[in-house]
């Protein structure tokens, strides 16, 4: 009996705390502070969904053939009437892939079904963005211990810490 072996498609690793909290940092202060200036108000830092969702999502991608996942860096337009206070902010969207050999590579190409009499991408989005909905800051007294806690020096408007 001839058996072919699944070739992994595994890319990412486990990390340390310390790493997250560099990499948040980072990303705070290289990039965070600016968008938040450039909008007029704080951009979200995350965007959180629940592993029940993340798995019915995950359940639908295989059910339709999907090997992968793309998380996609997104915004909200100005006028984002479905979530008024998520309009302009930057979010995840989540969209289901299926990946192809080509001659330079794998390709992890986006995924479309049939949806009724649609063909639509398969994706998710619209979690819970921080901010607006955001646990208590370090110090408060629910603080929660997350990671990534920075200084931002935004010049002549003062420090922040987030």
């Amino acid at each position: 009996m001839l058996t072919t072996q699944k070739k992994s498609l595994k890319v990412g690793k486990y990390v340390s705390t310390s790493y997250v909290d560099n990499i948040i940092r980072t990303y705070k202060q290289e990039r965070w502070a600016h968008n938040s200036a450039r909008l007029g108000k704080e951009d979200s830092l995350s965007s959180w969904y629940s592993i029940e969702e993340l798995e019915e999502f995950i359940a639908k991608a295989k059910m339709h053939g999907a090997d992968g996942i793309k998380f996609y860096y997104a915004a909200y337009p100005a006028d984002f009437t479905e979530k008024p206070e998520y309009a302009g902010l930057q979010t995840l969207a989540l969209v289901a892939t299926k990946s192809k050999e080509q001659e330079n590579g794998t390709a992890h190409k986006d995924l479309y079904i049939q949806d009724g009499k649609d063909i639509n991408i398969l994706a998710y989005n619209v979690g819970r963005l921080c901010p607006p909905s955001c646990p208590p800051k370090p110090g408060d007294a629910d603080d929660w211990g997350g990671v990534g806690v920075t200084v931002v020096d935004r010049g002549e408007k003062g420090m922040v810490i987030v």
